[in-house]
């Protein structure tokens, strides 16, 4: 099988389980990667829809020219189409939009004019005026305009909310979408509804953009507006593809959160995404504390974009740290210590006090376990370390025949969860080999030095990322 044109290749892209944003907890998260188009983002979809609904209006002509103003992910859409179709380009963008964006386009030929961001969108200077004066000025132009041209919407209607439905056979309970121009969030939303009206429909903003406001408010308060670094959602326009009656909840990102998040998926996930794909899975973080999942439930996150285009950015540690952004390293609480280890999931291991030392040997190898508790019934009455055995062994040959009761030590001390983490690495550093802690549910769990330090590296990692 062949395609005719790398066009026809848009769309159909994988959805893929989350392995560790939400795990250990009820129900499912599956990110819909959309950088699996052949111009590396979700904006293929309506590019192609807006030049061929022109094309069949008569608005765009043969060997006309597609203006628009873009974060860059649209003008590739476009330019990928123009490229296949015979069009030429010219594409306005904000100085805060990456590099690799701006070169992209010029490499397929495009003519790219970089505005200011922190402009009105009114303002001659803004990349909305631009596009809009160029289309004017150059004659057989085409300007979609994205924002506002509802062949942005349907092409989520036609494509990315029937699949969704489809490869989730439709037991997708909620969908998660950061906004922009609407488009995405709205036509995807509108087809979910109407297959099930009871699914929960989470809209992912920027820290500084005007759509959570306008949303619980009905006003356009520009007190709300404010800059930010996240490039591909929120907005200081009201587009008329945004649907509010479609949208359940909107969540706003910072832009520390968003960057982090996406450099862990990159790390955790293998998903090598864009800031607002980080952005987005931080909002479906968000609202699952607040709203705890069912084990049936199917969360959709759409990822909207490859990280080949920020490469520059919060992909840099410089750049990270330039913005402040790894200014602060994070310190994990003991919570986040039995949470990353997975130690609240396993029951604790114990040896009797009447067996012998060769059944506790056995026991710690079987587990792959340095550390014994060792129990009278329900009680922990002792404990048996390595390092206690090995003292053993090198004494006696007979030792591994000797009852675990008559060689054991003291118990391991019984700490509570809210205990600082240096505390409990001052009282390993010269004390016991681990500590028991009380969970929440009554049950205990071991922690040792290693479980620490596995801990707080995975921490400065999280704090590079």
């Amino acid at each position: 099988m062949w395609y005719s044109s790398i066009i026809e290749t848009v769309g159909n892209t994988p959805l893929v389980r989350l392995q560790t944003v939400n795990k250990g907890q009820p129900g499912t998260l599956l990110a819909k990667v959309e950088y699996f188009n052949p111009g590396h983002s979700v904006k293929d979809r309506i590019a192609l829809k807006m030049i061929e609904d022109a094309e069949k209006s008569g608005k765009l002509k043969p060997g006309g020219t597609i203006i628009e103003g873009t974060s860059g992910n649209t003008g590739m859409g476009l330019a990928l189409v123009a490229a296949v179709k015979g069009y030429k380009c010219v594409f306005t963008t904000t100085d805060k939009q990456s590099m690799e964006k701006v070169n992209l386009l010029r490499a397929l030929g495009c003519e790219v004019q970089i505005c200011p961001t922190n402009v009105e969108p009114d303002d001659p200077r803004s990349y909305y005026s631009v596009a809009r004066r160029l289309s004017e000025e150059i004659p057989n132009s085409f300007y979609p305009d994205q924002y506002n041209n509802l062949s942005n919407r349907q092409s989520h209607y036609e494509t990315t909310g029937p699949e969704i439905w489809e490869q989730t056979e439709g037991k997708v309970t909620h969908f998660v979408a950061g906004i922009g121009t609407g488009g995405t969030i709205s036509g995807a939303a509108q087809y979910l509804k109407e297959k099930n009206p009871d699914i929960v429909i989470i809209g992912v903003d920027s820290v500084g953009s005007i759509f959570k406001s306008y949303f619980e408010t009905g006003n356009f308060d520009k007190r709300h507006i404010a800059p930010y670094l996240t490039e591909g959602i929120g907005e200081d326009i009201i587009p008329a593809n945004v649907d509010f009656d479609l949208i359940d909840e909107i969540i706003q990102c910072p832009d520390r959160e968003a960057f982090v998040t996406t450099r862990k998926l990159a790390r955790r996930e293998g998903l090598f995404v864009g800031g607002s794909c980080g952005s987005a899975v931080w909002g479906a973080q968000q609202y699952i504390k607040k709203n705890p999942l069912k084990e049936d439930d199917v969360v959709v996150i759409l990822l909207p974009d490859s990280g080949t285009r920020y490469v520059s950015k919060f992909y840099s540690d410089e750049w990270m740290r330039t913005n402040g952004f790894l200014e602060e390293e994070h310190r994990p609480e003991l919570e986040e210590v039995i949470t990353l280890r997975g130690m609240g999931e396993r029951e604790l291991i114990t040896v009797d006090r009447e067996e012998t030392l060769e059944q506790a040997i056995k026991l710690m190898n079987r587990h792959n376990i340095s550390q014994l508790p060792v129990a009278l019934g329900d009680d922990i009455v002792g404990s048996l370390t390595e390092n206690r055995i090995l003292s053993l062994l090198m004494e006696s040959a007979d030792a591994r025949t000797r009852k675990v009761g008559s060689v054991m030590d003291e118990p391991f001390p019984v700490v509570a969860m809210d205990l600082k983490i240096d505390q409990i690495s001052r009282m390993l550093s010269d004390g016991p080999a681990a500590v028991m802690v009380r969970l929440d549910d009554g049950r205990h769990t071991i922690v040792t030095r290693s479980d620490l330090i596995y801990a707080l590296a995975e921490s400065r990692d999280s704090s590079r990322e």
